[in-house]
């Protein structure tokens, strides 16, 4: 497992009166995303079947996300005693489904692969830190500030790996970026929205508009300008561009105003 377990984690500091319904939401959500690791893990062993050291690098990288499924899920219901994460769990499967058993990345490459993965983990430490730093219950801070302390080092494992698949593929810089940007596009796809659908409403049908916004509207705005500075740093590092240039700071203004347009955008569709 990870660098720290359940046991370690004060429990016994749970404060109802810090709660943040909406954060509430948010957390049930990212429960059934990040016990949904043990999948992926599969799919990189699949796509990484003659690598034995790699594959078990992703085992454990998937038990250890597995494990940050457990934990936001207990503190889910120790915020909210009628949340039952199996079923919600079972009701995610049911309806996102992808082809893990594929032994070829979508990717295009194994570099590919490595660099989509990248992206997942600089979008996962970003958030957990801004979900750290914009939470006042203290034992969820505690939680998001082991999360997020992972999906560090996970980005470390996978950026590792691309500069060995680096070495024996012929992949350029413009594909690199595609790749990206591309897998920053999905950040827009089922599986937050469906996440937050199955974790949050029983009842109803999935609107994956509705509950793409309602996701966003309230992770967004948790998110401050540092945040967004971090996430930029590290998407240049993983697309071979020097993460500390002007280039790089001028990509986390735009990505800034961006995101802050996003927000007032959603903000007015909401009111």
């Amino acid at each position: 497992m990870g660098y720290w377990t359940l046991d370690e984690i004060p429990w016994d500091r749970f404060d109802r009166s810090k709660l943040d319904l909406e954060i509430v939401r948010l957390v049930k959500a990212a429960s059934l995303v990040e016990y949904n690791g043990a999948a992926y893990a599969h799919h990189l062993c699949r796509i990484f079947h003659d690598d034995p050291n790699f594959q078990r690098a992703a085992r454990r990288w998937g038990e250890e996300e597995i494990q940050h499924g457990r934990a936001l899920a207990r503190w889910a219901t120790l915020a909210d005693p009628s949340y039952e994460f199996v079923a919600a769990f079972d009701r995610f499967q049911a309806g996102y489904q992808i082809d893990f058993d594929c032994d070829v990345s979508r990717r295009g490459s194994r570099s590919g692969e490595m660099i989509a993965r990248c992206i997942v983990e600089v979008g996962t430490s970003s958030y957990y830190s801004a979900l750290r730093d914009g939470v006042q219950e203290p034992v969820l801070k505690e939680i998001c500030r082991n999360i997020a302390a992972d999906e560090i080092r996970h980005y470390k494992l996978f950026y590792k790996n691309l500069t060995r698949c680096l070495e024996r593929e012929r992949v350029g810089f413009w594909q690199r970026l595609r790749v990206a940007f591309g897998r920053i596009a999905e950040a827009e796809d089922d599986e937050l929205a469906y996440a937050y659908y199955a974790a949050n409403e029983i009842g109803g049908p999935y609107d994956r508009r509705r509950h793409s916004r309602a996701y966003a509207r309230r992770a967004l705005a948790l998110y401050q300008e540092h945040h967004v500075r971090h996430m930029i740093t590290m998407v240049f590092k993983a697309v071979g561009l020097a993460p500390r240039s002007r280039l790089a700071r001028a990509a986390s203004r735009l990505a800034w105003r961006a995101l802050c347009y996003r927000m007032t955008r959603l903000a007015r569709v909401a009111a």
